[in-house]
């Protein structure tokens, strides 16, 4: 790895060790086995190192998941009957990235109190939008650009509520992938007897 890759693991890993409000630039170079200009060098500020650590921590096994669980449970399966497999996968990507949440739920509470980190995590969830609309969208190609996106932003919005309870309270009750879809149905106005 080059200096670039060894600070965006020593970022992920001494945030797990300190926390985000107790890490220094001087921690995150010590783990990286990096000098401290490093940061400044590759990322202009330790903040925007960890906002891109945790960004990329989160979006590859958080995102890779969410598309997987999305493009697998579309095979052979109409939208409405893909949500059950969707939900499921949801919630084992929740269980399974443990630390990727705590790193984001702890980044989360910075980003709450900083516009800039604000302006470009919105920017981030726009990103994580389209790509999981493109995912949608293989899986369902029948689908228009505006339906898919919507669908996109509807299941990003499941997965934080659901990855949230989790974190939280994890020995909540989840209803499973079959549940869901008999409320689906009784929303829609389907037969819910299923």
């Amino acid at each position: 790895m080059g200096n670039r890759e060894d600070l965006l693991e020593g970022a992920r890993k001494a945030i797990l060790e300190r926390g985000i409000a107790k890490v220094t630039a001087r921690d995150i170079a010590a783990q990286a086995g990096v000098s401290l200009a490093a940061i400044g060098y590759h990322f202009g500020s330790k903040d925007k190192l960890v906002n891109q650590a945790i960004m990329e921590a989160t979006g590859s096994r958080i995102g890779d998941g969410l598309e997987a669980a999305i493009i697998e449970s579309g095979q052979d399966h109409t939208l409405a009957e893909s949500l059950a497999g969707t939900w499921q996968g949801m919630l084992d990507i929740a269980v399974d990235a443990h630390e990727e949440l705590l790193l984001s739920l702890e980044n989360g509470v910075q980003i709450a109190h900083n516009p800039e980190a604000q302006e470009f995590m919105s920017g981030a969830t726009a990103t994580a939008f389209a790509d999981l609309a493109g995912s949608v969208q293989r899986a369902h190609p029948e689908l228009p650009d505006d339906l898919a996106l919507s669908i996109a932003k509807f299941y990003f919005l499941l997965f934080q509520g659901v990855a949230m309870q989790i974190l939280l309270a994890p020995d909540t009750e989840f209803p499973d992938g079959a549940e869901i879809q008999r409320v689906l149905a009784a929303l829609t106005g389907g037969d819910a007897s299923r």
